[in-house]
C-alpha cells in the first residue's frame, strides 16, 4: 500500500513493525505533536488493509469515556474481553501513561502472541527503570516531534511554485504543532493555542509527575533556556541567574529542573564532544526547544536568528537518526558533530557566509579537523555552483531541510 499520509515518515515505522507481537512499540513525544493521530493514521491503514474493525482496540486514556478503565488490572481485563475471537488483534493505548501501573498490565498482554501492541506518551517517565526492567529489549521506540519543515509545507498545501523562503519565515515564528493548521489563521488564536500546549505539559507532564511545589523557580528556568537556545550553559550558570533575580537557588535544584523539562520533552539536551579525545564532556550542554512557536510564545519573537537555524537543523538531523553532540577542538567550536552506523558529519550553522570574518570562523574549526568525514557549512545564502570551499561543502538550510541526501 502506498502512503499518502502527510506524517508517512512515522506511518511507515509503525508498519514496519506490524504484527511483530514480541515488541511493544512505544510512540514518545511532547504533547500535541501528532502522536494520537498517528495511531488513528494506523487505524485507518489496518482498516483498508482488510483489518476488521472488531479486531482493533484503540483506547485515548484522555477521553471520559475511558475513565472507568483506571488500573493496571482493569486494563488487562478490558483487552482481554474485546480482543477478537480469532486471529490478531491490534491494541493502541493513547496517553497510557496515565494508568497506575499500566507497565504490569502491558507486560503481561505482551505474552499473548495474538496481541500486537502499540502505546504512546508525552513524558520519559514511560521508559523509566521499572518498564526498562519488565519489558527490557521487547520494546521499541518510535520517538516523533512537531512537524518539520518539510512537513510543514505538506500540512500548509504549499504547491511546487510556493515561496519557501516565506514560509520558512512562518515556520520559524509559528512553530511546526499540526493542530495550529486547524484553528483561524490570525496570531492571537495561534498564541492561546500554544498557550494552551505549554500550560498542559507543565501541569501534567511537570508539575504532577514531579509533585513541584516552587512554580517560580520552573518558570524562571524555563524562561532562561528559551533565551538561551544553542548557547552553553551549565546547571551552575542557571542557578546564578535565578538566585539574581532573587530566589537563591542551588546547582542541584536546577540540574533537577532541566531534567523534568527534559523528560516532558520541552529541551532536549546536547553534550560536548572533545573531537581529539573522542570523548563526551561532562560540563556545558547546549539546549534546544522542541517546538520554536513554543519558544516565541515564552520569549517573544528573538532576534538571534542563527540560534534559530541551529535549533532547527539540530532536530532535522534528530528526525534523520542522528546521534549528535557539540564538537569542541582545542578553544574552537563546532556547532554539531552528527553521526550513525554509515556517516559522522561535522557541521557548522550560521545566517550567511558572505562577510570574510563570518567565513573565517565558520571554516577554521573545520579546517583543523584532520580526518576525512564530511564537512559542511548550513546558511541562509541562496544555493551557488561554487558550494565547495577547501573541501567543505556549502548549503542553504532550506535546502538541506527539503532534501534527506546531501551529496
Amino acid at each position: 500500500m502506498q502512503i499518502t499520509h502527510k506524517r508517512k515518515t512515522y506511518l511507515k515505522r509503525l508498519i514496519d513493525f506490524r504484527d511483530t507481537a514480541e515488541l511493544i512499540k512505544v510512540i514518545t513525544g511532547i504533547r500535541r505533536c501528532g502522536k494520537s493521530s498517528l495511531l488513528e493514521l494506523f487505524r485507518d491503514y489496518l482498516l483498508k488493509e482488510g483489518v476488521k474493525d472488531s479486531a482493533i482496540i484503540k483506547i485515548n486514556f484522555e477521553d471520559m469515556e475511558y475513565s472507568d478503565i483506571n488500573s493496571a488490572k482493569r486494563l488487562h481485563e478490558y483487552v482481554k474481553k474485546n480482543k477478537a475471537k480469532r486471529g490478531k488483534t491490534y491494541v493502541l493505548l493513547d496517553e497510557v501513561q496515565v494508568i497506575d501501573e499500566w507497565e504490569r498490565a502491558v507486560n503481561s498482554l505482551r505474552i499473548d502472541r495474538n496481541l500486537d501492541l502499540y502505546i504512546t506518551g508525552s513524558n520519559t517517565y514511560m521508559l523509566n527503570s521499572k518498564l526498562a526492567t519488565l519489558l527490557s529489549g521487547r520494546y521499541v521506540e518510535i520517538k516523533m516531534l512537531p512537524l518539520s519543515f518539510a512537513e510543514f509545507l505538506v500540512f500548509s498545501g504549499a504547491g511546487a511554485k510556493a515561496d519557501k523562503n516565506a514560509l520558512f519565515e512562518q515556520y520559524l515564528t509559528q512553530g511546526g504543532f499540526p493542530g495550529l493548521f486547524s484553528i483561524k489563521d490570525d496570531e492571537l488564536t495561534r498564541r492561546d493555542y500554544l498557550s494552551g500546549i505549554y500550560n498542559t505539559i507543565v501541569m501534567k507532564d511537570i508539575i504532577h509527575m514531579n509533585q513541584v511545589r516552587d512554580m517560580d523557580i520552573m518558570e524562571k528556568i524555563t524562561s532562561f533556556l528559551a533565551d538561551n537556545i544553542g548557547f552553553m550553559v551549565s546547571a551552575k550558570k542557571i542557578a546564578d541567574y535565578v538566585t539574581s533575580t532573587g530566589r537563591k537557588t542551588s546547582s542541584d535544584t536546577a540540574d533537577n529542573y532541566l531534567r523534568m523539562l527534559e523528560n516532558a520533552y520541552l529541551f532536549y539536551r546536547v553534550k560536548r564532544n572533545d573531537i581529539k579525545g573522542k570523548y563526551l564532556m561532562k560540563t556545558n550542554d547546549k539546549f534546544f526547544v522542541a517546538d520554536l512557536g513554543l519558544r516565541n510564545f515564552l520569549k517573544g519573537k528573538k532576534s538571534d536568528y542563527g540560534s534559530t537555524l541551529e535549533n532547527v537543523v539540530y532536530f532535522e538531523l534528530f528526525r534523520r537518526g542522528y546521534t549528535i553532540s557539540v564538537g569542541k577542538l582545542d578553544s574552537l567550536e563546532v556547532d554539531f558533530v552528527a553521526w550513525n552506523q554509515e556517516e559522522t558529519m561535522y557541521i557548522q550553522v550560521c545566517v550567511s557566509m558572505m562577510s570574510p570574518e563570518v567565513r573565517e570562523r565558520e571554516l577554521l574549526p573545520l579546517r583543523k579537523i584532520k580526518d576525512n568525514y564530511r564537512k559542511i557549512v548550513l546558511s541562509m545564502d541562496p544555493p551557488s555552483p561554487f558550494n565547495d570551499m577547501e573541501g567543505i561543502r556549502l548549503y542553504n538550510v532550506i535546502e538541506f531541510l527539503l532534501h534527506t541526501n546531501e551529496g
